[in-house]
């Protein structure tokens, strides 16, 4: 596959082609070092699930175990742990700042032995598939723009998605699907969550996320209107296409061979996507491995369901944003919620995978935009607690293709404040997921006003510690 260096190549060349400089101008592009064939080498991974814990789940609460937070609960979080570093103005004005222990047992679990919490018993018994990093780092402190680092590789906005820069690097797995999908738990509040956060920023249109709804239209806009038999649709869309070429033609513009795949492939997923949404063929024992709520559509439960028909059907790449994480107070009550409505549906989706053999060339990814602070945000009492945005240190869990499972990456400090060893940045998490898919994260650019841009941006290695033999 060849890849344009420019949005504006096609108009570019078409200038150049009528100019006394023309040929020797698009001699001198065909030599353009971004001009490449992907992959760059053999991949281990063919499909990505990224299931994104939008607000920041709380690390101490969850996978980074802390005895000294509890043995010293309530006292000062000592100058000599915080170092200076910022704090959002959220908790940076409250007169102390109390370590706060978390109120949930921790257990080793499995083999390899990895401390989980109670609240999470579904994940516990399968933390030998999993590989936990805990010294994930970023520079965001706040929502939008960590949200947005983690999805396009910068903190402002416009810049193309993860499953963008897959789609336009590796191309699609089924013609009849998305490369690109998006699912969202409906009815769940929180932190907003915006297209663009699975947009095609200065790619082509065409490799922007598609999201799937819950409800009887899945895509927005797919279904034709009544009257509308599939033949006629076909004629339109013939006779469009025969209007675009002549369009093209005359404009040598290349966003209108999106507008005609873009077309293409909605009157292809007319078919496609209500046969791969129709769940009613899955059966008790599917609906009993991912919880009761995967018989609701719209839960997490559902979407995870929902995702693993859709990465069986060819999807390359699929997102599902569970909101609710942002717990500045009353975090008690709102992480059992949390949990009780992803954990079993999370861990149901690796094992379901892995039974259909689709584990062996899938990645599985858990995680949010950052972790929380060790102390409390507010009032700390027996049983309530907050906890603030916290970006120096949090946890994400990986599994499947690729992975070294049952493998702890990195280590915090023992307040669980800073990061001791193996830190691990999101352009770093990026590079791995890049080079998972036989990507060089240095290599896959894009030209855009003069720059090549690339998802990894000016930095990131390759976390080899994680990657399984």
């Amino acid at each position: 596959m060849t890849f344009p260096f420019d949005p504006m190549d096609g108009t570019r060349r078409h200038f150049l082609a009528r100019s006394a400089f023309g040929l020797g101008a698009a001699a001198l592009a065909r030599l353009d070092p971004d001009d490449v064939q992907l992959p760059h080498f053999p991949p281990r991974v063919r499909r990505v699930i990224y299931l994104f814990q939008s607000g920041g789940p709380a690390q101490h609460d969850l996978f980074d175990y802390k005895p000294l937070l509890n043995e010293k609960n309530g006292e000062e979080l000592p100058a000599s742990v915080r170092r200076g570093q910022r704090l959002t103005g959220m908790s940076g004005n409250q007169a102390t700042l109390p370590l706060a222990g978390s109120i949930f047992p921790f257990h080793q679990r499995g083999e390899c032995g990895a401390w989980v919490s109670d609240l999470l018993p579904h994940t516990a018994r399968i933390v030998d598939k999993l590989c936990f990093i805990r010294s994930m780092h970023t520079e965001a402190i706040n929502h939008d723009p960590g949200i947005t680092f983690f999805q396009t590789g910068s903190q402002i906005a416009g810049r193309p998605s993860i499953g963008s820069w897959l789609s336009y690097g590796l191309g699609s797995l089924n013609k009849d699907l998305p490369d690109f999908v998006v699912l969202v738990t409906k009815n769940k509040g929180g932190q907003p969550l915006y297209a663009r956060l699975w947009g095609a920023g200065f790619l082509p249109a065409r490799h922007q996320g598609v999201q799937f709804r819950a409800g009887k239209d899945p895509v927005l806009f797919l279904t034709d209107p009544g009257g509308i038999e599939r033949p006629t649709r076909r004629r339109m869309l013939d006779a469009l296409r025969t209007l675009h070429l002549d369009q093209r033609a005359h404009e040598r513009d290349p966003a209108i061979d999106s507008r005609m795949a873009q077309a293409e492939l909605a009157y292809r997923m007319q078919t496609s996507v209500p046969e791969v949404a129709d769940l009613s063929g899955e059966g008790d024992e599917g609906f009993d491995l991912y919880g009761k709520d995967a018989r609701t559509p719209g839960t997490y439960a559902a979407n995870c369901l929902l995702a693993r028909r859709l990465l069986e059907r060819g999807v390359r790449f699929v997102q599902l944003f569970h909101q609710g994480w942002d717990q500045h107070g009353n975090l008690p009550k709102a992480i059992r919620t949390q949990c009780r409505e992803t954990d079993q549906a999370s861990a149901a989706l690796v094992l379901d995978l892995e039974r259909r053999g689709l584990l062996d060339d899938t990645l599985v990814i858990w995680g949010g935009e950052f972790g929380r602070t060790n102390y409390s945000q507010g009032k700390l009492t027996k049983t309530n607690y907050g906890r603030d945005h916290h970006p120096r240190c949090f946890t994400f869990w990986l599994a499947g293709a690729g992975i070294r499972g049952g493998y702890t990456h990195g280590t915090t400090d023992p307040y669980g404040y800073n990061i001791e060893s193996d830190p691990v940045h999101v352009h770093d998490l990026h590079a791995t997921l890049l080079h998972l898919l036989g990507i060089d994260h240095e290599r896959l650019t894009y030209r855009f006003q003069g720059r090549r841009y690339r998802l990894t941006d000016v930095r990131g290695h390759v976390v080899r510690p994680i990657l399984g033999s």
